[in-house]
């Protein structure tokens, strides 16, 4: 368990466009690319071993894409190796984060000096949902399933608890990064849920379809 004090000033930062992590959640990542190898040889040598994820956006330096204000660290917590020395590994969300400034120079893969402040409830106790009327979310889920091709174990879905289920469709539910940036900057589950319901509700009426959810 960390606490702020024990949050490093300085993180690498993987800027990969619609992949989502959020706090205590999961993320695997298939890693490739030799500046990507290099942080991941970096960041096993620290005591923190932790990675931050978050969105580009447009604009910026060719090769260079400009990135959003706030994204999420995720500690290392399983890795593999192929016999052609890809990386196979999870990040386990911690904290999001805001990013002070960029660190110019000295490796292949960009870091940022980055403030942990204002996300005190990332390093806190599972969230809960008190006001979720899973009947009706689970009745639209199903429709936007359905509409989007996609499929889950819907018995396990269902017995999730609500941080569980909430943040795995934020990280899984195939949005727009915009849209995923949307979800994690939600302030609380409660409103991350909001937010999910209403991404649900307009692709659902961009395909023909309406189930409005409470």
């Amino acid at each position: 368990m960390f606490s702020q004090s024990d949050l490093p000033d300085t993180i690498p930062i993987f800027p990969l466009p619609g992949a989502l992590l959020l706090p205590r959640a999961r993320l695997p990542l298939h890693i490739f690319e030799p500046r990507y190898l290099a942080m991941l040889d970096d960041t096993m040598k620290t005591s923190h071993r932790l990675i931050g994820m978050i969105q580009p956006r447009e604009g910026g330096k060719e090769g260079m894409p400009s990135l959003h204000a706030i994204g999420c660290a995720g500690r290392l917590t399983a890795f593999s190796e192929t016999e052609d020395g890809r990386y196979m590994i999870t990040l386990t969300g911690i904290s999001r984060f805001r990013v002070s400034q960029e660190i110019e120079g000295f490796t292949p893969y960009r870091r940022c000096d980055v403030s942990w402040t204002g996300f005190d409830r990332d390093l806190g106790a599972t969230e809960h949902d008190p006001a979720m009327n899973r009947d009706k979310f689970f009745g639209a889920l199903g429709q936007y399933f359905d509409s989007e091709g996609l499929q889950t174990d819907w018995d396990s879905l269902k017995e999730a608890d609500d941080e569980l289920l909430i943040n795995s469709l934020s990280m899984l539910c195939p949005f727009e990064p915009e849209d995923k940036q949307a979800l994690l900057e939600a302030p609380s589950l409660e409103t991350r849920r909001e937010t999910l319901v209403t991404l649900i509700e307009f692709a659902l009426r961009s395909g023909g379809l309406e189930e409005p959810m409470q």
